[in-house]
C-alpha cells in the first residue's frame, strides 16, 4: 500500500497519534492534552500529519472506547467528519482490543481498566489461530471488581491478565496495527458505522 493510514486514540488524557504507509515510514507521537484535548486536537493532528497531507490518506483509525466519556466521543466524532470528508474507510477499534494486542501470545488476554464510580472496563481476548486478529472470549464490559474476580475464576482455561492504568495513548500503534489487519483483509468500514463505546453513562 502506497497510501497512508492514520490513527487517533483520545479515549483517555492523552492524545495519540500514529501515522504508517506499512513500509518504511511510521512514525507516533503521545501529547498530554488533558482538558485541552477539543481545543486543541485539530491543531496537533494538522502539524503530526506533515509532510503527508489529508489526499494521502487511505484509511483513518480510531480508539472507540471505552475510555473517558469526553475524550471518547471527540475522538470518533472527529475521526468521522475526517473519513466522511475524504470519503475513505474508518476503523473503529476497541481501546481494549489494542491494549491486549500489544500483549497477544499463546494464552488468552484478560484486559482491566479502572472505570467511574469503582468499577472496571473488562474483556478477554484470544489471538486468532493466523495471528492476524483477536478473537473476544468476552466482549468489551462493565462490571464490578468483585464481578470480574468471580468471571476470572470460572474462567476455563489458562489466561494473562493486563491492567491498563496509565499510558493508554501510546496504544494508538496498535490501534492503527489492528485496522491495518482488517484492510489487507478487505475490509472498508464506512465512517457512519464507527460508533463509540462509552461502557457507563457520564452521569450515575
Amino acid at each position: 500500500m502506497t497510501n497512508y493510514a492514520l490513527a487517533l486514540h483520545t479515549t483517555t488524557p492523552e492524545l495519540g497519534l500514529a501515522i504508517s504507509n506499512f513500509q518504511e515510514d511510521r512514525r507516533d507521537r503521545v501529547v498530554h492534552l488533558g482538558r485541552d484535548l477539543s481545543s486543541l486536537l485539530h491543531q496537533n493532528l494538522a502539524e503530526f500529519l506533515q509532510p503527508q497531507t489529508w489526499s494521502d490518506l487511505a484509511f483513518i483509525a480510531v480508539a472507540k472506547g471505552p475510555g473517558g466519556f469526553t475524550g471518547t466521543r471527540i475522538g470518533v466524532v472527529t475521526a468521522r467528519t475526517l473519513a466522511q470528508q475524504l470519503d475513505i474507510p474508518l476503523f473503529a477499534i476497541s481501546t481494549l482490543a489494542a491494549v491486549a494486542w500489544g500483549h497477544r501470545g499463546e494464552k488468552p488476554i484478560a484486559v482491566q481498566m479502572p472505570a467511574q464510580r469503582g468499577q472496571l472496563f473488562t474483556a478477554i481476548y484470544q489471538l486468532t489461530s493466523d495471528s492476524q486478529a483477536l478473537t473476544p472470549l468476552l466482549a468489551d464490559t462493565v462490571m464490578s471488581p468483585e464481578a470480574w474476580q468471580q468471571t476470572l475464576v470460572d474462567f476455563s482455561a489458562p489466561y494473562q491478565l493486563v491492567s491498563a492504568e496509565g499510558n493508554l495513548g501510546a496504544s494508538v500503534s496498535q490501534i492503527l496495527e489492528l485496522a491495518e489487519l482488517e484492510w489487507q483483509q478487505g475490509k472498508r468500514p464506512h465512517w457512519s458505522a464507527a460508533l463509540p463505546f462509552y461502557g457507563q453513562h457520564p452521569v450515575a
